[in-house]
């Protein structure tokens, strides 16, 4: 999981999923505790089903 795409993939990440921004990978202060309690949930799931995922080549999931 990480915030600057084009970062990860110069480093050689293999599984990318966007986050947020950097000083809240996984939130939104300016949002309620229940719609970041969704967001992060949402976030995690989809990283979850990334490293479950079998790739071949560097893969941005899409949230």
């Amino acid at each position: 999981m990480c915030n600057l795409i084009p970062v990860s993939k110069t480093v050689g990440a293999n599984r990318i999923v966007p986050t947020i921004s950097i000083p809240y990978p996984l939130g939104d202060p300016q949002t309620s505790k229940e719609d970041q309690w969704k967001l992060r949930y949402h976030r995690t799931k989809v990283a979850l089903e990334a490293l479950a995922t079998d790739i071949e080549e560097p893969t941005v999931f899409h949230v």
